[in-house]
């Protein structure tokens, strides 16, 4: 069996044991595909994915793996190994870190995972170029992977990215808005997130040449796992602590985003609604106080319990879709296991 030295623990090219334990398996392809980079361009990409510190020394403080590990299982849903997958997760991987540090540049954030942020580390430039290295290498990734279907697995690839730029566009275009609807904003984070998602969960099938109603059906649970995870997400942004999120208290409503909870209260009547609007409408920047007058004007006025109940029904939908594909018991179980695991996050 191939092994792979992770500098920590040897694990076998023949699979992790599931979704939770891929970041020693993934390691080697995607410290492999960074090697193709330039130094300058490695360095800042190795940071973010936080294989190392800016000055280069070794560490261990990478991401959730929730795209790679959507991938994995979807080969493995389609009757291949783990090993077939990976040329899929590593691109997906990819492409989620090209969104992040454009996303970062874009929103101002000075900290991701407990530490500074590329773009304050090394400079916007170097944060900007870092992003679009990730999203060339991932299609040159993709494009060396074997079998008769590549072409359309990388198209899938690009499709959801296109998606993902304009949920991006969107996003930034509610900032100068006075009023964003809770659906213009459902629509937005199915675009920004559910979009890999959905490739995620089912670009492996495609790679391995799967039925289409198995690749199709894989792809509408991801749909419906990325807008609960993009809901987790806007919840955690008011409500989540530093210390698991790796962000700012209020980050969100520091930078008055407008988020679905945000949108949903916003939407809603009441004095509470009202207030709201009016903090939202002011132009000068919010101390503590006011930020967590908002915090708890958004919960008064409706705004967490309609986001808790959407994760709720998305989730179910996901679960759902999953009960009408044929799927290995093992690739269910862990599917199954990571939507609830996702759904119910505090990180």
């Amino acid at each position: 069996m191939t092994q792979i030295d992770t500098g920590r623990r040897t694990d076998t090219l023949d699979g992790p044991r599931g979704w939770r334990d891929l970041a020693p398996f993934l390691e080697a392809p995607m410290r492999d595909a960074l090697d193709r980079l330039e130094p300058d361009i490695r360095l800042v990409c190795g940071y973010h994915l936080g294989y190392w510190t800016a000055d280069g020394e070794p560490t261990d403080e990478g991401g959730k793996g929730v795209r790679p590990a959507l991938a994995l299982l979807s080969a493995r849903a389609a009757g291949g190994s783990w090993r077939d997958g990976v040329p899929a997760a590593v691109a997906c991987e990819l492409v989620h870190n090209f969104s992040l540090l454009h996303d970062d540049v874009m929103d101002g954030d000075v900290e991701r995972r407990h530490r500074a942020t590329a773009w304050s580390a090394f400079g916007t430039p170097s944060a900007i170029l870092a992003g679009d290295a990730l999203l060339s290498l991932a299609n040159e990734i993709l494009a060396a992977a074997p079998g008769p279907t590549t072409t359309w697995a990388i198209r899938c690839l690009n499709a959801c990215t296109r998606r993902l730029i304009a949920g991006q566009a969107a996003d930034l275009s509610f900032e100068t808005r006075a009023e964003v609807t809770p659906d213009e904003c459902l629509t937005m984070a199915s675009d920004k997130t559910s979009a890999l998602l959905a490739c995620s969960a089912s670009v492996g099938a495609v790679l391995l040449d799967a039925p289409p109603d198995l690749a199709i059906g894989l792809a509408a649970y991801g749909e419906h796992l990325g807008l609960a995870f993009q809901l987790v997400d806007d919840l955690l942004g008011i409500w989540g602590s530093p210390e698991r999120t790796g962000k700012p208290v209020w980050s969100d409503l520091r930078a008055r985003k407008k988020t679905l909870p945000v949108t949903a209260a916003l939407a809603s009547t009441g004095p509470a609604a009202q207030r709201l609007r009016e903090l939202y409408a002011a132009t000068e920047a919010h101390g503590e106080a006011e930020l967590a007058e908002t915090a708890e004007l958004v919960e008064q006025a409706g705004g967490r319990t309609w986001t808790e109940d959407r994760v709720e029904r998305e989730s179910a939908a996901a679960l759902e879709v999953l009960d009408g594909l044929d799927l290995p018991d093992d690739v269910r179980h862990e599917l199954d296991d990571l939507t609830a695991t996702l759904s119910r996050r505090d990180y």
